[in-house]
């Protein structure tokens, strides 16, 4: 039988003043749990494999391209998506921040997008402190939707319900198995259509509605 261990347990181990958890083979550690088993240093003893990677598989196993983007805060989660994204056979095209120097997310934001809506990519992913700006950024732009994402919720929310093709996550307010998680969700799920497309056209009619305007 399988056991589950949420964050929950681990923060009452750790407030126990456990710093070892035993696990099996047949141990599930959410990704938060795993987060918070990093960010306190307890150590996992006769545990067979410390992150999900494998619990969520490329789509079709077909190779998909993503543009990947950050600013400074979320640089060095950047490369580690990056990699992760990789080793699942994704194509990663990296258009930057180079390094941890302060620059402007709505710059890098724009270039995700920019990838996105060229058919460069086939979804996006922008990585800042929260992931609220770049999506703000984002949405700016005329057919293209970006969505915050906190939970794998979130995330199947975004993409079935709203068809959101760029993937934002805070770097400095989620960890990185959570992170990995998401985007699990993110590129896996698929858009519902029906309703939600009927949702999606009357956003499409309020954006032709503000370029026409514009225009005129």
């Amino acid at each position: 039988m399988k056991k589950l261990i949420t964050e929950e347990e681990i923060l009452k181990l750790s407030a126990e003043g456990n710093r070892e958890i035993r696990i099996t083979k047949n141990t599930i550690l959410t990704p938060s749990a795993l987060d918070r088993i990093r960010s306190l240093k307890i150590k996992i003893i006769e545990g067979e494999q410390l992150d999900n990677e494998s619990s969520l598989p490329i789509q079709n196993n077909e190779i998909k391209t993503i543009a990947i983007g950050s600013d400074h805060t979320g640089f060095e989660m950047k490369k580690v998506v990056s990699d992760y994204l990789k080793n699942k056979n994704y194509k990663v095209i990296d258009v930057g921040t180079k390094d941890t120097r302060s620059c402007d997310y709505p710059d890098f934001a724009l270039a995700v997008a920019q990838k996105r809506l060229s058919g460069e990519a086939d979804s996006g992913i922008m990585i800042d402190a929260t992931g609220i700006p770049s999506a703000i950024t984002i949405n700016k732009l005329p057919g293209i939707r970006a969505a915050t994402c906190y939970n794998e919720f979130s995330a199947r929310s975004a993409r079935e319900h709203n068809n959101a093709c760029v993937l934002c996550v805070g770097g400095k307010t989620l960890g990185e198995e959570s992170i990995k998680s998401i985007i699990d969700v993110f590129l896996k799920t698929e858009f519902l259509g029906g309703r939600h497309q009927r949702r999606i056209d009357k956003i499409t009619a309020i954006e032709n509605k503000l370029l026409n305007r514009n225009n005129s």
